[in-house]
């Protein structure tokens, strides 16, 4: 019934033109914005109207959003296929509070570990934590893929500003050979410190690349003593322990966090390094602060709520199949990578939580850049392309920097490019320009026809008052909910990835073949696959 009328309401409005509601309402702006802190949302540049959004509310009702909501703070097993509560939130909670999962109070082993994390993290930026040849730590190198990389590489992008100059971080995600090489000519051993980031420790890219960092390590400086130079963040201590590291070294993990949302846990550590410990837990507060906004205000004034149901209503009712964040700003350059995996792994799924084929579409196809450079490539689709793309911009306001002209151009230049969105220019307008430019009429149409944009193409704007580890918590768990709110209206289990898991099974075979000699031992069901692996070979063999 909620999703009929959100049809016929569709129907009734696709025609009119954000222009003419802002002309009718003068209030619009405030109608359709709001703060959480020091994030504002306008998102008044979007093709809906109060109906709308009571409207899309009722349907988060009927898919019981409130009810879900509740549950992900309270560690009910939301990842049904696994069996697992989602408490990731629990990592930035007040470590005073109690929440038992199988009657242990989790919150105990979050204090403990965040303990641990800032007598190591010390250690390290005091310069107290030496080599094995008596050398304070000028280098960290985190080891890790998917989550336990792109949190991290985000992350300590963002808080540059306030990393000490004589340390640096870098991180190895890559199997290809190439990109770990090019990390190991920047870096002395003797001065290095290597973090293993992985829940399982077996997941092959991150095992081989610490596998051969660890044999270089021992040949370059010929110890097999790792426990000044190596440590672990992995829910799997034996493996970790097995390939040398200390008991000592090791950082916990839990299996109800999973990968895209351990940014909280110890795999932030290259983060809480990188900033000191005050700070992680500055931005850990800023997370919590979303997460009471998120579990305790009506639907209405939910940002994470509003910005879900907004993706619902472009996604299923406007067939929008992807969408852009674009944010002008360097510090989040790597916000698009981290989001492309929170969004699309989280709800990339055409099966229901309960097991039946989903038959409406779910998760779009998410990209973005840099604002001023999106401009120069991309934006001209998103203008005047044939696709129906939403836009967030994402804006900081206030930077470290003095350089005011270049940071009003910055801003101006985002707020142009919601402004043509969502005004266009008409063939008329365009005419008339090209006319008083004194073109002939042949010249005024041709042109006039290339010049108009169709405009009425939404877009929200989040403005981030600056770039503080506070403020970086509150945006990422803004996104974490959203993408939970769309995943409930969708019946998604929005904490698993088998598709991911099928290609990981796959593997061993294809690598099996490739040491072996006979073509006909191995059977493939295709014959690319097969005539790929010897084609590799063959070109290896001639190497």
């Amino acid at each position: 019934m909620e999703w009929q009328a959100l049809k016929a309401h569709q129907n009734s409005i696709a025609n009119i033109r954000m222009q003419d509601w802002f002309k009718n309402d003068l209030h619009r702006f405030d109608t359709f914005s709001l703060s959480v802190g020091d994030l504002f949302l306008d998102y008044s540049k979007n093709r809906i109207s109060t109906e709308t959004l009571a409207l899309l509310s009722k349907l988060a009702v009927a898919r019981q959003l409130p009810e879900k909501i509740e549950q992900l703070f309270s560690g009910y097993p939301l990842n049904n296929t696994e069996g697992r509560p989602v408490l990731h939130t629990a990592l930035r909670h007040p470590v005073d509070h109690s929440l038992l999962v199988d009657g242990h109070n989790i919150m105990t082993s979050i204090k403990d570990t965040l303990t641990k994390m800032r007598i190591f993290t010390d250690k390290i930026r005091d310069k107290t934590w030496r080599g094995c040849t008596g050398k304070p730590i000028k280098d960290i190198i985190n080891i890790g893929i998917g989550g336990s990389h792109l949190g991290p590489l985000m992350t300590v992008h963002a808080l540059s500003e306030l990393a000490p100059k004589d340390l640096r971080c870098h991180f190895i995600s890559n199997i290809d050979s190439t990109h770990l090489h090019a990390v190991l000519n920047q870096i002395d051993p003797e001065t290095t410190l290597f973090i293993i980031s992985s829940k399982s420790f077996t997941t092959l890219e991150t095992a081989t690349n610490a596998t051969t960092l660890i044999h270089w390590f021992k040949n370059k400086l010929h110890t097999s003593d790792l426990s000044a130079h190596f440590v672990a963040v992995t829910a799997a201590p034996d493996l970790a322990i097995a390939l040398g590291i200390k008991e000592e070294n090791i950082f916990p993990l839990w299996d109800w966090v999973g990968g895209r949302f351990s940014i909280w846990s110890a795999v932030g550590l290259p983060l809480a390094i990188m900033i000191g410990m005050d700070h992680f837990m500055a931005f850990l507060e800023g997370a919590h602060e979303m997460d009471m906004h998120f579990r305790y205000s009506d639907l209405a004034k939910n940002m994470p709520v509003i910005l879900g149901l907004l993706g619902i209503w472009y996604i299923n009712f406007f067939n929008a199949n992807h969408y852009a964040v674009v944010p002008y700003a360097d510090s989040l350059n790597y916000l698009r990578m981290y989001l492309q995996q929170l969004d699309m792994e989280s709800n990339g799924k055409n099966i229901s939580e309960k097991g039946h084929a989903i038959d409406i579409s779910t998760c779009p196809v998410m990209f973005g850049e840099q604002g001023c450079n999106g401009q120069h490539s991309f934006h001209q689709l998103l203008h005047q392309g044939p696709h129906f793309i939403p836009v967030d911009f994402i804006l900081v306001c206030l930077t470290h920097n003095k350089l005011e002209h270049h940071q009003d151009v910055l801003i101006g230049s985002a707020l142009s490019q919601s402004q043509a969105l969502m005004c266009g220019k008409s063939y008329t307008e365009a005419y008339a320009e090209l006319q008083k430019a004194g073109l002939s009429e042949n010249e005024c149409d041709l042109l006039a026809r290339h010049k108009s944009t169709p405009g009425n193409r939404p877009s929200n704007t989040l403005i981030l008052k600056n770039m503080t580890p506070k403020n970086l918590g509150a945006l990422i768990a803004l996104y974490e909910h959203k993408t939970f709110v769309q995943g409930v209206i969708w019946q998604v289990n929005s904490f698993d990835q088998w598709g991911v898991e099928l290609g990981k099974k796959l593997l061993p075979n294809i690598l099996h073949a490739f040491k072996s000699s006979e073509r006909s031992q191995f059977y493939f069901n295709d014959s690319s696959t097969m005539g790929l692996i010897e084609y590799y070979k063959s070109l290896r063999g001639h190497s």
